[in-house]
């Protein structure tokens, strides 16, 4: 039962190959490409809104100096969000539930947010490491806890946007397989189990919405401490 439960975590293969680049690659073929023409489509005009008020809302707490980063840093969350809604169709993989990903991802972003900051403004970059009017016996404790924190941002990043989509993802499996138990015994139950089941999917796709701004604000908050 628990190898079944967790099989839908595994990347699929396809004669021995991986299928987790088709898995990544293949959402992008569905949005719109502008044409050029004086008008556009609904979906492109729709398309164009929501990548203009989610890259405002990103850059919101950032500076001048760190818009330069408003294209990755919308590219980014536009492949999160496609990621983890398509994941929730039937069938699919997700491939932002494997923590390797994760990792991935989040780590040479926030490795590039600390370089830029060592870089352009070096002292105050590692002066976020002892704060001001810090105790002489305290200090060598506190640049150490202050080190550590620094380290465990990128897992931070990685292992909450694993664990709240997997979580995500286990519960949507144990609700349907209750409804599919219930089904020929307790009808009135299973369709109250669907409903919730129902409830439940509206709920994981806010929060596949939600994960991927969390993690792309996360990142532009790194990016504001070093720019």
């Amino acid at each position: 039962m628990m190898a079944n439960l967790f099989d839908q975590f595994m990347s699929p293969t396809f004669l021995g190959l991986p299928l987790i680049l088709i898995a990544m690659t293949l959402p992008w073929a569905m949005y719109p490409s502008p044409a050029s023409r004086w008008l556009n489509s609904r979906m492109i005009m729709l398309q164009s809104w929501l990548f203009n008020r989610y890259t405002h809302q990103l850059l919101l707490p950032v500076n001048t100096k760190g818009h330069k980063w408003a294209l990755i840093l919308t590219s980014l969350m536009t492949f999160l969000i496609t990621l983890n809604v398509m994941g929730l169709l039937p069938y699919t993989f997700t491939p932002t539930t494997q923590l390797s990903l994760n990792m991935g991802l989040a780590l040479p972003f926030w490795l590039a947010t600390v370089l830029v900051g060592l870089r352009n403004q070096p002292t105050a970059s590692l002066s976020h490491l002892l704060p001001e009017g810090t105790p002489v016996p305290l200090i060598p404790i506190l640049i150490i806890i202050e080190t550590i924190s620094l380290f465990i941002r990128p897992l931070a990043l990685g292992v909450r946007l694993t664990a709240n989509l997997t979580a995500g993802h286990l519960l949507i499996h144990l609700i349907a397989s209750t409804v599919m138990v219930l089904a020929p015994m307790m009808t009135t139950m299973a369709l109250l189990t669907a409903v919730v089941l129902i409830l439940l999917m509206i709920l994981e796709i806010a929060v596949a919405v939600i994960q991927a701004y969390v993690f792309v604000l996360l990142l532009t908050l790194y990016l504001q401490e070093n720019v």
